[in-house]
């Protein structure tokens, strides 16, 4: 037999003996198993029927315990002590029998049997429960100490938070099974982790924005706070416990806690002080939320559900540990078996004489491993006299803490005071109905006109319609969809003759404007809704230079008929690259017609005006209750109070105020707004928007030609008392406030101001020509236009070129239009200018063909702000509108940005943020710069910091024309065109992102041609393959456009 063979059948031989003897411990291990199983059935078995009998039995006790001899009561007594040692003796051995999971552990895990059976491993366990507790809290403090002090951005927020959530939840189930395995730990110490996990899903769920922005902070600081004293608990408990066992004062399955219990009072009291300010803390959260939810701009319910979980937090957390500390002060019981209580959960250490010590110093040696702190065997700690409350440790650390509160109050920038404002009585704000049918009931109104608007012209059409209905012998009422529950479309029905009109501007790249946005969701998420009683009509406002123009115009308009409502009239469309107002007279005028037809009622025939506001003049009046400017809340502006936003400005102080071009006629300015101090938050890409201020020259002329004292305090009020807008503009002010502030005066006026300040014309022919400008009429329509449109005349410009025409100044207040805040694309990034807004702009100022010299309200008045003035800081009435225009999430992506003049200001922020990665050692894609300027030596503006930008590696390439510095004009595109290959390698290859900031109506309608064309060209494409490529690119976020007209 070859010796290969018979190594293989030695080796299998000895295999074979392996086997069999496996196969004989198995079994033996199985018949084990069944002794065991029936073991424990019959150990269970037993304890269920001794603890049936020790209760029958306690009842037999009490029944004979009067009238006995001395040693019949002394043989009870000792009976009696014996039973209470009973119930700890069956814990002991159930925590080594097999047990049901209770109810969260069976939801959990199912019917899964979680006991240890030893007790090494229920030590293991219990070890490493400890071990996850401490390194998962230490990561949790180093998280939240960078969201807090580097990196700001949501998804790492929503990353801590999940953690939270993860967190707790994991320990929920680990204490459970340790619990399942003869821990002592319960009651508070268990629930308030399930409490925990709550609210940190809660903040997870709550949506980013301005209040979330605002507690952000704060929340952030009480996590980190709170993890660092969970890692002191950590640390010092184990240690206390360690020794506490080893002395047999605890029971090896004791955990440490994130509260404070009655065992942990020697040696661990300094750790009060750093407990009940983390508890007032909570206290502080919970009082903070609740304010925030009260205000009219909080729609999250995740702020009132987080105010009432730091509430409960700090009720359970507060009360316990004070419930410790009156134990602990509560002078011990006398010694004596007559003290224990088995139901007591806590371990009470008692103060005794020294012959005790002696007589219990025996017990310590029989089991160290058994005890529990519920034994009356137990060794309890002796000292020779009571411990004082509080160590010198104690009195330190809880000195050091408030010392460095009243620091930190006492170091924090305060306000100026302002005496006069002190004792000002602010009115309680009215509760607004939500419900316009009840409102429409009860004024008897059967139209009710819905407007989106971003810059004040939907809600000027909307109320001029509303106001057209009373000609018609209807009653009308314009609506912020905001303001009401617009899920009563469907009861419209119940009013007779009802109609609906929706004025919807689309804003951005198809995007509803801000105060249409939960109607747009309500109409997006309701496809139950039965709208068929509803009779309606929109008109939409738009401009056709946007990629999606009309969108949300013709969104309403289309889901309105899929949800069953009935259309009385075609869907209007206004374009505002166009002629704005002659598109709406014109639909306007066939409007009205079809909605008489379709009701059967007839015109009235009533052209008179119709006042919507009285005038009162206020005589006497406390100067400190008028407006001077504020836009929302009066003295908003001499007290600051977060969250700022459209009805609260942020007033930001100039710091830097320069022209950015070295010559030309033109002049480009670069400004710089400081946050300081506001909790403003802003991304690369975002918009600031600001509120100006007329110019004086104009308000004074004004004043001059209507002949009125511009100081007079005056109210307009609302003549329909149940109307939820009181007044056109913030009311008691004046004339000379309401000019500068308030009203648009640059603007050429709409027909329909023309309309109604006709009467006040002597002349018969210009209340014939202002008449005539009004109507629909092809002649008017000229007349309109080349009187008003062409030679841009505002309303001073046509009250001094129509001398008979002299209105009452609070009839012309009440028709002009609000001035509405400039929007600018931020110039920074806040990663390196944290406290710090940019602005880029150019002053526009031209000549009109009646020779007048107009100004840009914004940008003049901008341009004025000097850095000081007469002393004072100049300052700026500013918020943050946030944007989609935004970089992409990884760095490593390539980016495409187009922007010439000052459309490179978005940029300016986006090359800063790449710098800043680049510096953090972040790997950056590659960054393409197309810049366009007319000349190189007059308004190649950032040059230096463009050009340093490329000479540091931030810049990958940058790419400029000069349109008028050769004979030949060159823009951007045919920069683009020359790159193509380039470009085309880029957007193909490397997904990388384009981005195009500036003039909508040529340059990124050119920009987007030329890339159907590289398309077209490098991918061999035909012209529509090409349009639909670049469409899928926007479609897929990879083209963003931050474009205006």
């Amino acid at each position: 037999m070859p010796r290969g063979l018979t190594d293989v059948l030695e080796e299998w031989k000895g295999l074979e003996e392996e086997y069999q003897h496996a196969q004989e411990t198995h079994k033996l291990y199985i018949q084990k198993l069944d002794e065991i199983s029936k073991l424990q059935n019959k150990c269970s078995s037993s304890i269920l029927s001794q603890q049936k009998r020790l209760k029958e039995m306690s009842h037999l006790v009490k029944k004979c315990s009067k009238g006995l001899s001395e040693e019949d009561a002394k043989t009870l007594e000792e009976i009696k002590e014996k039973m209470k040692m009973r119930p700890n003796t069956f814990f002991e051995m159930e925590a080594f029998l097999p047990k049901k999971n209770g109810l969260y552990l069976s939801l959990v895990l199912g019917n899964v049997n979680v006991t240890l059976l030893s007790k090494q491993s229920k030590f293991a366990y219990k070890d490493e429960y400890e071990m996850f507790k401490l390194c998962f809290t230490v990561i949790l403090l180093l998280f939240s100490f960078m969201c807090y002090f580097f990196a700001g951005y949501r998804f790492l927020d929503a990353i801590l938070n999940f953690l939270l959530v993860w967190y707790y939840c994991t320990l929920t189930i680990r204490e459970s099974i340790l619990i399942s395995n003869g821990s002592r730990i319960k009651g508070w110490w268990v629930f308030h982790h399930y409490i925990s996990a709550f609210l940190s899903g809660v903040i997870l769920t709550w949506p980013d924005g301005t209040l979330y922005e605002l507690f952000r902070n704060q929340f952030l600081a009480y996590s980190l706070y709170q993890s660092f004293v969970q890692c002191l608990q950590c640390y010092y408990q184990s240690g206390c416990l360690y020794r506490l066992r080893s002395l047999g004062e605890r029971h090896n399955m004791d955990l440490t806690v994130v509260g404070f219990q009655s065992w942990m009072w020697k040696g661990l009291t300094f750790l009060l002080p750093f407990l009940f300010f983390g508890h007032f803390w909570q206290l502080f959260n919970s009082i903070s939320l609740y304010k925030m939810a009260q205000l009219p701009e909080c729609k999250e319910g995740q702020v009132l559900m987080c105010s009432v979980c730091f509430l409960i937090l700090f009720m359970g957390n507060f009360f316990t540990t004070v419930a410790v500390v009156q134990e602990k002060k509560s002078p011990p019981p006398p010694p004596g078996p007559s003290w224990y209580d088995p139901t007591w959960r806590k371990v009470s250490f008692r103060i005794v004489s020294s012959e005790k010590l002696t007589q219990r110093g025996e017990a310590k040696s029989v089991n160290k491993t058994n005890m529990d702190p519920e034994t009356p065997t137990q060794t309890e700690t002796m000292v020779d006299e009571e411990e004082p409350l509080f160590s010198n440790l104690d009195l330190f650390l809880f000195s050091l803490i408030v010392g460095i509160i009243i620091y930190w109050f006492m170091s924090r920038k305060k306000p100026e005071p302002i005496p006069e404002f002190k004792k000002l009585d602010t009115p309680a704000p009215t509760t607004r109905e939500t419900s316009f049918i009840e409102k429409m009931k009860k004024t008897g109104k059967s139209i009710i006109v819905f407007y989106g608007s971003q810059t004040g012209t939907g809600e000027e059409f909307a109320n001029r319609l509303s106001k057209d209905a009373q000609r018609y012998g209807m009653k009308g009422m314009s609506a912020d969809p905001e303001e009401y529950d617009m899920g009563e479309l469907s009861r419209l029905s119940e009013i007779d003759n009802s109609l609906a009109i929706f004025c919807m501007a689309t804003y951005g790249e198809g995007d509803p404007t801000d105060n249409a946005q939960d109607f747009y969701d309500w109409l997006q998420e309701n496809d139950d809704e039965d709208l068929s009683g509803l009779n309606y009509t929109v008109f939409a406002l738009g401009n056709k230079t946007y990629e999606h123009y009309n969108a949300m115009g013709k969104y309403v308009d289309k889901r309105l008929e899929e949800l069953g409502a009935k259309r009385i009239y075609d869907l209007g469309l206004g374009d505002d690259d166009g002629n704005l107002e002659e598109d709406f007279v014109s639909w306007r005028e066939q409007f009205w017609p079809a909605v008489c037809e379709h009701f059967g009622v007839e015109a009235l025939g009533d052209d008179s005006s119709i006042r919507q506001y009285e005038l009162k003049e206020h005589t006497d009046i406390n100067m400190n209750k008028v407006y001077t400017g504020e836009i929302g809340r009066l003295k908003s502006f001499e007290v600051q109070k977060p969250p700022f936003d459209s009805k609260n400005p942020f007033l930001a102080p100039v710091t830097v105020n320069r022209k950015l071009n070295k010559a030309g006629d033109r002049h480009l300015m670069h400004l710089e707004l400081d946050i300081s101090g506001s909790k403003i938050r802003y991304e690369s890409g975002d918009h600031v928007a600001v509120f100006p201020t007329n110019d004086s020259t104009l308000v004074n002329k004004l004043g001059q030609i209507l002949g009125v004292d511009l100081d007079v305090v005056i109210s307009l009020n609302n003549l329909d008392e149940e109307s939820n807008k009181k007044h056109p503009f913030p009311c008691p002010t004046t004339y000379r406030t309401a000019l500068t502030h308030y009203l648009d005066i640059t603007h050429p006026p709409r027909t329909n101001v023309l309309y109604e300040l006709a009467q006040y014309a002597s002349d018969p022919k210009d209340q014939e020509n202002m008449r005539k400008m009004a109507s629909s009429s092809p002649e008017g329509k000229a007349l309109y236009q080349n009187w008003v449109l062409d030679v841009s005349r505002n309303i001073l410009a046509i009250l001094e070129d129509m001398p008979s025409l002299r209105p009452p100044i609070d009839h012309l207040c009440e028709l002009l239009p609000r001035l509405q805040a400039r929007y600018y694309s931020i110039a920074s990034s806040s990663k390196v200018h944290t406290n710090g807004i940019h602005i880029c702009a150019v002053v526009v100022e031209y000549q009109t063909k009646t020779g007048r010299i107009n100004r840009g309200v914004a940008t003049n008045w901008l341009k004025n702000k000097v850095v000081t003035d007469n002393g004072h800081k100049s300052t700026v009435p500013m918020y943050i509108r946030k944007s989609q225009f935004r970089l992409p999430f990884k760095a490593t992506i390539p980016v495409i940005m187009i922007g010439p003049g000052t459309g490179i200001a978005p940029f300016m922020g986006f090359i800063q943020e790449r710098g800043w990665l680049k510096q953090q050692g972040k790997e950056v894609g590659e960054t393409v710069m197309f810049f366009g300027c007319r000349h190189k030596i007059e308004d190649y503006i950032y040059q230096e910091e463009m050009e340093e930008a490329e000479k540091n590696g931030v810049l990958t390439k940058l790419l400029v024309a000069f349109s008028r510095d050769q004979e030949q004009k060159v823009y951007v595109q045919h920069i683009l065109k020359e790159h193509k290959e380039y470009l085309w390698k880029l957007i193909h290859s490397e997904n990388a992102h384009i981005y195009v900031c500036g003039d909508a109506k040529n340059m990124a309608k050119d920009v987007q041609t030329t890339f159907h064309e590289i398309a077209e060209e490098q991918g061999s494409m035909t012209r529509t393959q090409a349009t639909d490529y670049i469409k899928k690119l926007m479609t897929k976020g990879r083209y963003s456009q931050d474009v205006w007209s």
